[in-house]
């Protein structure tokens, strides 16, 4: 498994599986659209992208034990009050230290996400990175849809587990 699809799965699942691992109210199952904005550095290069995510709470408690079994990575999460939550993560894949730090708000039917991440020795060039995700519950999940089944910026559908 490479260090960004790893990367990737803890920033899309690390809010949500927060939620279980600190007891808050559960999010509303159905289709969320998942926009992600990064800068990279060095060279302060942005990134903008969108993707639907069909989730039910099955889902989200099965994306939680997987990150609790990524032997990899050390996730932390605390409550941080009045709709607030902090998480930290530390991983360590194909010799590069990933460390990241964020602060999310949240709410049943949305969550608000920026992480700061360090890569020591850089990956493919870039030293850190800031992430800002804003997920949003958009309806129930479209016929023919299943949990963990997404759809990309240009329509593309992708069904879970290929």
């Amino acid at each position: 498994m490479t260090i960004g699809r790893i990367f990737a799965g803890v920033v899309l699942v690390l809010p949500m599986a927060a939620a279980q691992a600190i007891d808050l109210p559960p999010w509303k199952e159905g289709l969320w659209e998942i926009r992600t904005q990064t800068t990279s550095n060095p060279g302060n290069k942005k990134t903008d992208g969108t993707v639907k995510l069909c989730r039910d709470h099955a889902y989200d408690k099965a994306a939680e034990d997987l990150l609790k079994k990524m032997k990899e990575c050390t996730i932390t999460w605390e409550a941080a009050g009045a709709g607030k939550f902090v998480s930290a993560s530390r991983c360590t894949v194909n010799g590069t230290v990933i460390v990241s730090k964020g602060t999310s708000s949240y709410q049943s039917t949305s969550v608000h996400t920026e992480t700061h991440t360090t890569y020591t020795p850089a990956f493919f060039g870039t030293e850190d990175e800031t992430t800002i995700q804003d997920q949003t519950y958009v309806s129930s999940c479209p016929a023919g849809m299943k949990p963990g089944d997404r759809i990309s910026s240009d329509g593309t559908k992708e069904s879970h587990g290929k």
